[in-house]
């Protein structure tokens, strides 16, 4: 497909700019941040008692094709009696990015990256989280390890967090390993460069897939939302790919689980405060509720993520290609997840969504300051020192952060759909199909299967739900402000 206009790059780039003005985000680091950031002269280095030497294991990144601001690394250990030790390294950014610095400062006005269709705001210069707080292949590093041990069933048995210097061996990407993974693919070269790392990959395959399973079983949901990425050829949008979950992509998921949980767990045994990522009981469970009863199924009146999982399993298995129409809906329905602070031996609300009750951010703190927040608290917690952070001062950020984490996906979804908007300029008056993607008294908004793209229903909307199927034209398209406007066809 072609699209109008001279620079779609160019352009977009220009929209995401003052849209985040708009939203109240920093688009730009301010002079001070810079020149701190010019004054570092390299990595942090290993300083003061209990930093463990790991560089010796068999450590790789896996990540999108394009990333490079790498938080996290990941290997696995065979243990005697079938047990295995997942090892995740978080790298070390607090050590280079001392709190109430302009860089923290950035930070914490934002409180995530951004990443739209034609450009990423990162939340920390370029310099630090692609370069001396990254990850990187063939670099040493600081990092923050935390190691989890699982028995022969896939069950968490113990753990332990603690400093550590770190060694990427290979940068790998989460296509190629899945295709490896799944028996389509070779093994990507940087893998194969690295003696054992093949089987090593096997093994952290094997142990987060026992991992899965057990969230599973505790009604873990399994969702597949609809991102599309904009394909550019010359700084011109061609079209839009839909980015879907692959084998890769849930061994990292699953081993980032399992480490906020080993996280949140371990402050709250220090005595200390933290944040914690929660998805409260879904407020539209009545609509869930009715789309279940479309597919002759029938949900408890009261929110139940056990039933809720069965029920998404059971469809997935029947309708693989449908499946992700249906998952959409339901994440609409479950809500957005927000911040809240966890006081030690408190009950917290737990993350709906994961069926789990303790969960941390703490796996991408060169991206998202939350996890930057709970670096710092395990930092407090090794050597038994006051928490950085009293608990209004958590308050407040969880609050901050929950807003601006909100401000971004709005950011990032509008860019979206500009770029939406201009690949579909030329198009006016053609048909589609799509499913209803969000229903209230502001309007009503459909997503198109091919291209997948959202915009709102501007005629015909009544009496339409979430979840619901139709057929519709486009009206109009607005590429500035990243309007779609479609209208229902009757039938």
């Amino acid at each position: 497909m072609k699209s109008n206009g001279h620079n779609s790059r160019e352009r977009l780039q220009s929209i995401a700019h003052r849209v985040m003005l708009e939203r109240g985000l920093e688009p730009d680091f301010p002079p001070a941040a810079i020149a701190q950031v010019e004054q570092l002269r390299g990595p942090a280095k290993a300083e003061g008692a209990g930093i463990r030497d790991l560089r010796e294991l068999l450590w790789c990144s896996i990540d999108n094709d394009d990333s490079r601001d790498l938080d996290q690394l990941t290997v696995a250990e065979a243990l005697d009696g079938g047990k295995v030790r997942l090892y995740v390294a978080i790298a070390d950014v607090d050590a280079l990015v001392p709190a109430g610095s302009p860089v923290d400062g950035h930070a914490k006005a934002n409180t995530t990256s951004v990443y739209t269709a034609a450009r990423i705001f990162p939340m920390l210069p370029e310099r630090l989280s692609t370069d001396l707080t990254s990850l990187n292949e063939g670099e040493e590093r600081l990092a923050v390890v935390v190691a989890i041990d699982l028995d022969d069933e896939g069950q968490i048995c113990d753990s332990e967090i603690y400093r550590a210097r770190v060694f990427n061996r290979a940068k790998l990407a989460y296509n190629s390993v899945a295709a490896w993974l799944e028996g389509t693919g070779p093994l990507p070269p940087a893998a194969a460069a690295v003696k054992g790392l093949a089987e090593n990959l096997k093994l952290q395959d094997e142990a987060t897939r026992d991992l899965r399973k057990l969230r599973a079983a505790s009604g873990a949901l399994t969702l597949e939302s609809i991102e599309a990425k904009p394909v550019f050829e010359n700084d011109h949008i061609q079209d839009l790919e839909a980015q879907e979950k692959n084998r890769a992509k849930e061994l990292i998921e699953d081993c980032m689980i399992a480490a906020n949980g080993v996280t949140a767990r371990f402050l709250d045994a220090k005595g200390y405060a933290s944040l914690r990522r929660v998805v409260r009981v879904p407020k539209r469970w009545p609509r869930i509720v009715d789309l279940a009863r479309e597919f002759h199924v029938r949900l408890p009146d009261e929110p139940d993520h056990v039933a809720l999982a069965k029920f998404l399993d059971e469809r997935r298995a029947a309708d693989p290609e449908g499946f992700p129409e249906l998952s959409l809906s339901v994440v609409k329905l479950l809500g957005s997840g927000e911040y809240a602070v966890d006081l030690p031996g408190q009950d917290p609300p737990g993350h709906f969504g994961l069926a789990v009750r303790d969960y941390a951010h703490s796996t991408a703190p060169n991206r998202r300051f939350p996890d930057l927040i709970t670096q710092r608290l395990l930092k407090a917690a090794f050597t038994g020192s006051p928490a950085p952070y009293s608990v209004p001062e958590l308050e407040a950020l969880a609050s901050q952060c929950t807003k601006k984490e909100d401000d971004a996906q709005k950011v990032e979804r509008q860019v979206r759909k500009s770029a939406a908007a201009l690949l579909l300029s030329d198009r006016i008056g053609q048909t589609f199909d799509g499913i209803v993607t969000g229903a209230s008294e502001k309007g009503t908004w459909v997503r198109v299967f091919r291209p997948p793209v959202e915009g709102r229903l501007e005629r015909g909307a009544a009496g339409l739900d979430v979840g619901d199927r139709l057929r519709v034209r486009l009206l109009d398209t607005d590429v500035e402000r990243g309007f779609i406007d479609f209208a229902r066809i009757d039938g």
